[in-house]
């Protein structure tokens, strides 16, 4: 017997006896024991764990577990009964998405035929996100007979293909005494994560949903399961390139996702980079340290002196001394009695000295040369006042003393120079940091010309042959602008045609060679977009999703892609997920989604704290209406400050339309105008959050007016009125 391929499943025994002794558990060894028997199954031992008869502990445990998107299979085993602690059914009833009825009339049965005590059992059987969830009794014997009846035939095995978005085309060819049908590459791999299946055993048809479902327990608490879209590959949603025209989507079939839920799924699939060392110098900028760093020795080592003068005994009355220097005396010699030591603000004192007289508070006496072709040195200095012990002196380990930390691990090195200064400050030539990546960026589309490279005459006019001139690049350039000026190194992959080969050797390239991949177009529903059928059919990626409830950039898509790669000289070869961006074409969409949803990867992966992973948001004063749309829209406005920092205000900065990068132009801010569905806050709002609770009224705006209060994405220097 053998379940599809690669799937992950996990047992949990629910008894009180059992969770307060782990050695009374017999069920749960039992079914690790027969599933661990079916190829390509794999228990997870280190996540499975023993829960009592608790109705919140069960729900937390399998909730947690089917939220996780690793697991394709829980069985529990006991608290079916009718006994007065035996709540499983309850506890689980009210998360299942899909109920399995005929899953449990099969257990059921099949123990009905050993005894009818069988019937005093209450299974429950269904789907959690794309988790398959089945409830055993406690008994081994009944364990037994239940798995047998479930495995019998591939039941089991053929839902589990079919949740993993398999089509289940074998299965049906062998019942129906036919020869197999060839896996399609969907069916060979068909990915563990995906949206719901909805299986039509006539017809054979597929359904995609995107499950937000509400449900309430018996004790009147209120479940909220908001599923993050999961991922489909290997049965992918997208369209099939090769097909014609005619057969193309007419509505997408991705789900159009929550601005919250897309940042979750991007969160949730980013990985951080490997850490190495890397040398402290002006480069060092914009990485986060990977490491705490103490200082090697105190700072200043010795005493040093915080002016220029010189160094003497404080004992020594104002008077006339002899004067020596770094050329007539070694510094690290002790001074002879009743001389001056000339010294220059940080140097060390010589031995014999402790304290230093400003050169404010001496005379000049005399002057000598020390060689006949030598300037004239200073000979004798007379001093006009007598110094304390320790005046204008800085003691050893008074900046920093020995193995004191001097920067956390997390910390980032600002473009500033503080940071590099007080490594360099500390005397660290090395530092470990988080690798910062390196972006592959493209644009897409055979109308796309490169400003550059071409003769065109003005973008979308004519040229003087009469032929079509095309529309200027104005993405890659734009994109690769603010990469560059936030320290990242971009590798520019240029303009690929609308073509399947093409765009597959192009990604391809920018994957071996960078750490994240950055595209431009080709999202959208046209006969040549290709990117998503590209990255699921081609590169056995993964998309997140495709679709996003915002304005500008409805068509934002995010994917990973496996890639084997080496982490270091003479390490195995791994497999990796690299993190693929496909903005919209519309320069205004792919600026403004770049910095909602790539920026915040892009620090993920660097290694940035969760805190200053996204940019800083601010309350301002809008100045002009904005209308509110059904979907969240991040309105570009110009952010100025009158200098009193009471109120910064917020200018638009004209039409909105996505396809106008000249709104962006001189933007500093995004407004972060909401939903009207979601139009929950007016104006007069307190100043920790600049917004307050508004009437009912307020949810009738259809815009927010100048004057209003809103939160805004800073995206660049603000401004002085």
């Amino acid at each position: 017997r053998s379940l599809a391929k690669s799937t992950f499943c996990l047992v949990c025994p629910v008894s009180d006896t059992a969770s307060a002794n782990p050695a009374a558990d017999a069920s749960g060894p039992t079914i690790k024991a027969i599933v661990s028997q079916i190829d390509s199954c794999q228990v997870q031992e280190d996540c499975c764990r023993i829960v009592p008869d608790a109705k919140e502990e069960i729900q937390n445990a399998v909730d947690e577990w089917c939220a996780s998107h690793s697991i394709d299979w829980v069985i529990t085993t006991g608290g079916t009964g009718f006994g007065l602690r035996d709540v499983t059914p309850e506890a689980l009833s009210p998360l299942i998405d899909r109920p399995a009825p005929g899953l449990v009339h099969l257990m059921l049965s099949s123990s009905l035929k050993k005894t009818p005590l069988a019937a005093l059992s209450r299974p429950v059987a269904g789907t959690i996100n794309n988790t398959l969830v089945t409830t055993l009794p406690g008994s081994v014997k009944a364990v037994k007979e239940n798995l047998e009846a479930l495995l019998q035939g591939g039941v089991i095995q053929h839902a589990i293909d079919l949740i993993k978005g398999g089509s289940g085309r074998q299965v049906h060819s062998a019942l129906a005494g036919a020869a197999p049908a060839p896996a399609s590459d969907s069916d060979a791999s068909s990915v563990r994560h995906g949206l719901g299946h909805g299986h039509g055993h006539h017809s054979h048809s597929h359904s995609h949903s995107h499950s937000h479902s509400h449900s309430h327990s018996p004790g009147g608490r209120h479940h909220h399961h908001h599923h993050t879209p999961t991922p489909r590959s290997e049965s992918a949603l997208s369209r099939d390139p090769t097909a014609s025209v005619s057969a193309r989507h007419r509505k997408s079939p991705f789900p159009l996702v929550s601005l919250e839920t897309a940042l979750a799924a991007i969160k949730e699939n980013i990985e951080i980079l490997p850490v190495y060392l890397k040398k402290v110098d002006h480069n060092l900028a914009g990485h986060i340290l990977a490491e705490d760093v103490y200082a090697p020795q105190n700072v200043p080592f010795s005493p040093t002196t915080s002016v220029d003068g010189y160094a003497l005994q404080s004992s020594l009355p104002p008077g006339t001394y002899p004067v020596l220097t770094s050329a007539t005396h070694p510094s690290s010699s002790p001074l002879p009695p009743q001389h001056i030591y000339r010294i220059n603000t940080g140097a060390p004192l010589p031995p014999a000295t402790d304290a230093v007289i400003m050169v404010e508070d001496t005379e000049l006496v005399s002057t000598h040369k020390l060689t006949p072709a030598s300037t004239p040195e200073e000979k004798d200095v007379r001093t006009l006042a007598q110094v304390v012990r320790g005046e204008n002196v800085r003691d050893a380990g008074s900046d920093v003393r020995e193995g004191e930390r001097v920067m956390k691990r997390g910390e980032r090195v600002s473009r500033g120079g503080g940071e590099v200064g007080t490594l360099v400050f500390v005397g660290r030539k090395e530092v470990s940091v988080y690798k910062k990546p390196v972006v592959a960026i493209m644009s897409t589309g055979n109308e796309i010309v490169d400003l550059q490279s071409t003769s065109t005459s003005a973008s979308g006019q004519a040229t003087d042959g009469g032929s079509w001139g095309g529309i200027y690049d104005t993405n890659r350039p734009s994109l690769t602008a603010v990469l560059q000026s936030m320290g990242y190194e971009v590798v520019d992959l240029g303009i690929v045609p609308d073509d399947v080969s093409a765009h597959v050797s192009t990604l391809q390239k920018g994957l071996r060679s960078a750490d994240l991949v950055l595209t431009t177009g080709g999202t959208s529903m046209g006969p040549t977009d290709l990117l998503k059928p590209v990255i699921e059919r081609h590169l056995g990626g993964t998309v997140h999703f495709g679709r996003v409830g915002i304005k500008p950039g409805k068509p934002t898509t995010f994917a990973t892609v496996p890639v084997s790669a080496r982490e270091g000289e003479g390490a195995e070869e791994r497999t990796i997920c690299k993190p693929v961006f496909a903005l919209p074409g519309n320069p205004a969409s792919a600026l403004v989604t770049f910095y909602v949803f790539v920026l915040p990867a892009l620090r993920q992966m660097g290694g940035w704290p969760e805190r200053l992973c996204h940019l800083p948001r601010i309350t301002v004063q809008i100045q002009d209406p904005m209308p509110l749309d059904s979907r969240v829209e991040f309105h570009r406005v110009v952010i100025r400050s009158d200098g009193s920092g009471a109120v910064l205000k917020a200018h638009s900065t004209g039409g909105q339309r996505s396809s106008r990068v000249a709104s962006l132009s001189e933007a500093n801010g995004l407004v972060v105008v909401p939903a009207l569905e979601q139009r929950a806050h007016h104006a007069d709002g307190d100043a920790a959050s600049g917004v307050a609770d508004v009437d009912t009224k307020a949810k009738a705006k259809t815009s927010l007016e100048a004057g209003e209060f809103a939160q805004a994405i800073v995206i660049g220097e603000i401004e002085m009125a």
